[in-house]
């Protein structure tokens, strides 16, 4: 059985580079990509307390999370790989482990979003947070 890795897509510049990443070292490997979908990013909207939003923003951000399989499939189109793909709801980096680890992957491989200074202490770092609690090696590619 080959290598099982799970690589975190958001479709920012560094998960792009950690999809690059895995399909160059580990051309073999049996990728799964995942968006997580967080519930925090409909609370900063002022729409938030209109009715039926919240299901509406959900279904939006499903389709946002196909879209970025699909370019990321465009990807590995180029290498000849075919990606697994799942789409989660919740926090994250929890979400991110929990998956990881129910589903057996060997290595985790994602972004930084490169954060420093005030705004990484404000905001925090889902990578570093994948990191400190991740059973299984993480890879963070910048």
């Amino acid at each position: 059985m080959g290598k099982r890795i799970l690589v975190p897509v958001d479709g920012s510049e560094q998960s792009n580079k950690a999809l690059s990443y895995v399909l160059t070292e580990f051309p073999d490997a049996e990728t799964t990509l995942i968006n997580v979908i967080d519930p925090i990013d409909v609370g900063y909207s002022s729409t938030v307390g209109m009715p039926g939003y919240s299901e509406e923003w959900y279904e939006e951000s499903k389709a946002t999370a196909e879209e970025l399989f699909e370019e990321a499939q465009k990807t590995g189109d180029e290498h000849g790989t075919t990606f697994s793909t799942a789409t989660e709801l919740g926090r994250p980096s929890q979400v991110i482990v929990n998956y990881a680890e129910e589903n057996d992957f060997d290595q985790i491989v994602m972004g930084s979003h490169g954060r420093s200074g005030v705004s990484r202490i404000l905001l925090g770092s889902v990578a570093e947070t994948v990191v400190r609690r991740s059973p299984m090696p993480v890879t963070v590619v910048r």
